[in-house]
C-alpha cells in the first residue's frame, strides 16, 4: 500500500503539538524541568516538520495551519502555563497575567503566517525563542528563595516578552543561505556565545551538582540573541 507523503510532516507536527500538551500538564504538576525539557523536545519536532515538507516536496495549507496551532501549544500555552504555575506560591493568583503570553504568541504566529517580510529574518520575536527564555528561568528553583519583589519583576517580564513577540523589531534568523562571514557574521557570533554560554551552564551545573542549572543555559542563550540582535540593529543605522 503507497503511504501518502504528506502524513509524515503533518505527523511530526503532531508530535510537537503532543510535546507541548505534556509540558503544559507537566506545569500544572510543578514538574517545571522536565515540562522544559517537552518544550525543546517540541523545538525538535518543529524543526523537522518543515524540513521534511520541503525534502518531500509535499507543502501543504493544512500543514501551515497545523503548524501554527502547534507551536502556539508548545511555545504560547505551555510557557504562560509554566510561569503562571511557577510564580504561583509566591504571589498567589496574580500569577494568572502570565497566561497573556499565550494570546501574545498566538498573535505572532498570526502575523508570520501573513507577512511576506519574514522569508529570510524575523519580524518581532520567535516564539520559539520567547518559550525557551522562560523554560529555563522555570526550570530553576529561585523565586521561591528571591526577594520578594523578584517574582513581581518575572512577572513584568512576561509583558516585556509580549511586545517583543508582536513588535516591529527586527531579530536575525539562523538560516545559512552561504557560509561567509560577510552575510552571517551575526550568527557566527551567536553561535560563539552560544558555546560559552551552554559550556558555562553545564560546566557550573557538574561543579555543583545543580542539574537545573544546565537547562538554564537556554534562557542565557536567548538573552544573548537578543542582546546581540539589538547591538547589530543599533550599528545599521
Amino acid at each position: 500500500m503507497k503511504i501518502n507523503r504528506r502524513i509524515i510532516p503533518d505527523s511530526i507536527t503532531a508530535c510537537n503539538l503532543l510535546c507541548g500538551a505534556v509540558a503544559t500538564f507537566l506545569a500544572t504538576q510543578n514538574a517545571f524541568m522536565l515540562a522544559f525539557v517537552f518544550i525543546l523536545g517540541g523545538a525538535f519536532f518543529d524543526f523537522f516538520d518543515g524540513l521534511s515538507s520541503r525534502l518531500l516536496k509535499v507543502p501543504s495549507k493544512i500543514g501551515v495551519e497545523l503548524d501554527s496551532l502547534a507551536d502556539d501549544i508548545t511555545f504560547g500555552l505551555a510557557p504562560a502555563m509554566m510561569v503562571a504555575c511557577y510564580l504561583k506560591p509566591v504571589i498567589g493568583w496574580w500569577s494568572m497575567a502570565a497566561l497573556i503570553m499565550a494570546a501574545f504568541s498566538a498573535l505572532r504566529l498570526a502575523k508570520f503566517n501573513v507577512d511576506e517580510r519574514q522569508t529570510s529574518s524575523f519580524i518581532g520575536l520567535a516564539t520559539p525563542a520567547n518559550a525557551i527564555f522562560w523554560g529555563g528561568i522555570c526550570s530553576m528553583p529561585y523565586a521561591m528563595t528571591a526577594p520578594a519583589w523578584m517574582p513581581w519583576v518575572l512577572l513584568a517580564l512576561t509583558f516585556v516578552s509580549c511586545f517583543l513577540l508582536v513588535s516591529e523589531i527586527p531579530f536575525f534568523s539562523l538560516k545559512f543561505h552561504d557560509f561567509t562571514w560577510a552575510n552571517n557574521y551575526d550568527k557566527y557570533m551567536f553561535l560563539v556565545g552560544d558555546v560559552v554560554l551552554i559550556a558555562f551552564c553545564i560546566t557550573k551545573a557538574a561543579l555543583k551538582g545543580h542539574w537545573e542549572f544546565a537547562l538554564f543555559a537556554g534562557t542565557a542563550v536567548i538573552v544573548w540573541y537578543v542582546v546581540l540582535n539589538f547591538l547589530i540593529n543599533l550599528l545599521k543605522r
